[in-house]
């Protein structure tokens, strides 16, 4: 073999290896590209079948809604249903996980999780849960079934509902509605002169927005808030807290924030003139005592009593006195007294709360009055309900009780958080000539929005239909 050839087949094999070599890469990068292809198709695939799944589970939590819609309270519904989609048939199903909250055997919101995936792919599916409530008064800030004037020194955070005419004079942030669309604003109202058929929500002041007011809106039916009083009673007796009538004044409940209250029986009280809008000036014929909120003696009848977590309802069937710290959900009333019709709840001095997870429903048959020796910055959390009267601090006068009162006729301020659901008008303070002469000088008002997820026990709903909150997808 010559040097030709030698050179010639040297060059050959070099050519070859070279040609295997490229081959080799280029068959790497093809392998590598068909399988991210082929990857990328199974990870779209999979998306696309998710999201269905995540349709599915959604088609679940629609159809609970539906289902309670028809069968309210009803929580039997866990189980595994299939789904079918209009054009293509059966292509999956949903598996539905039913729980519920409830206090004293009464249901207060429902937990449902719904699982969905399809046939095509079972491993993809998609977990969605949801809670369904009732929306209660917790959502408002003030419910009144009376006309209403809001003072140009309120601040008022959350939504507004009157059944009447609306005077709203303070700064607000959220939507303020009349179940009329016309009312007569007189000097009752801070209109002078009066002011006939002025709109159903009606200002004088700079501080309101007038873009916020709603009237007419539909009125809410006042007797479907009140709560069956009867059925609070008996949860209070056969779970919960219950004492009777009292041949004395009626009780005083102190919350000790710590899951306990203390309870006294009131055997003394002032006599002493006061003044409110829907009743006069008492003493008078229909009221010859006058008012008597000021306790001078009591007597211990509870000492740290416990307060049961699976029905924390405290009933008294006389006038009521409360205060201090809460630290669960709970609900005291003040009601059913045989004896006297008006069974008040007086709030006695500052109720706060110690945390987020708290929350206080008080209710009086009659009225919920502020007392007299409440503090100079007064805090007032909870929703309060005067089923048959009116939330507020009547009008007091200097020389009306002892001289050691006279200070405690005029306030600083009242922060309040919560709902108010007054069926009388409601006030709580007074004025003349434009100055304030009785009750508080500064009032700020806030619905709290951690009662509205989870209220205390038995709050009224404004609504029978369960509503859909607090989406989630898991993943």
């Amino acid at each position: 073999m010559n040097t030709l050839t030698r050179s010639h087949s040297l060059q050959a094999g070099q050519l070859l290896v070279l040609v295997m070599v490229f081959g080799a890469v280029f068959l790497i990068i093809i392998s590598s590209f068909i399988g991210s292809v082929v990857s990328q198709a199974r990870v779209i695939d999979f998306r696309f079948e998710q999201q269905r799944a995540t349709e599915i589970a959604e088609a679940g939590l629609n159809y609970y809604k539906w289902y309670l819609a028809h069968y309210p309270d009803d929580t039997s519904g866990s189980g595994t249903y299939v789904y079918s989609d209009p054009e293509d048939g059966a292509i999956g199903e949903y598996v539905l996980a039913v729980t519920s909250n409830s206090y004293c055997g009464q249901i207060s919101s429902i937990q449902v999780e719904s699982t969905g995936y399809t046939y095509a792919n079972p491993n993809a599916e998609a977990v969605i849960s949801a809670t369904y409530k009732r929306p209660t008064v917790a959502e408002y800030s003030f419910i009144n079934n009376a006309g209403v004037w809001f003072g140009d020194d309120r601040v008022i955070t959350g939504p507004v509902h009157g059944n009447q005419g609306v005077k709203m004079d303070g700064t607000h942030n959220s939507f303020v509605g009349s179940g009329q669309a016309t009312f007569d604003c007189t000097s009752s109202y801070g209109c002078n002169p009066d002011v006939i058929g002025a709109d159903g929500v009606y200002t004088t002041s700079g501080n309101a927005t007038p873009g916020l007011f709603q009237f007419p809106v539909s009125p809410i039916d006042f007797a479907g808030l009140t709560i069956d009083l009867a059925q609070m009673r008996t949860s209070a007796q056969a779970d919960g807290i219950y004492y009777p009538a009292t041949t004395g004044y009626g009780y005083r409940v102190v919350f000790n924030g710590d899951g306990t209250v203390d309870i006294y029986r009131v055997t003394g009280t002032y006599n002493y003139y006061s003044y409110s809008s829907t009743e006069g000036t008492h003493p008078n014929t229909s009221f010859p005592e006058g008012e008597r909120n000021v306790i001078t003696s009591q007597t211990q009848i509870a000492n740290n009593q416990v307060i049961d977590p699976n029905c924390p309802v405290l009933f008294f069937e006389d006038k009521t006195w409360i205060e201090g710290v809460v630290d669960q959900k709970v609900a005291i009333a003040a009601a059913l007294n045989t004896v006297d019709p008006q069974t008040n709840l007086v709030i006695n001095g500052n109720v706060t709360y110690t945390g987020t997870s708290s929350g206080l429903l008080a209710i009086a048959e009659d009225d919920v009055d502020i007392g007299v020796e409440v503090p100079e910055n007064s805090i007032i959390n909870g929703i309060y309900i005067a089923q048959n009267g009116r939330f507020g601090r009547n009008y007091y006068n200097t020389g009306w009780f002892p001289n050691w009162l006279d200070d405690d006729v005029l306030k600083d301020s009242l922060t309040r958080s919560g709902s108010v659901v007054s069926n009388l008008r409601s006030g709580t303070a007074w004025s003349s000539g434009g100055v304030t002469t009785s009750g508080f000088l500064s009032r700020i008002t806030s619905f709290d929005r951690n009662q509205i997820d989870d209220p205390p026990p038995l709050t009224p709903t404004t609504n029978d239909v369960y509503e859909l909150q607090d989406w989630r997808q898991e993943g």
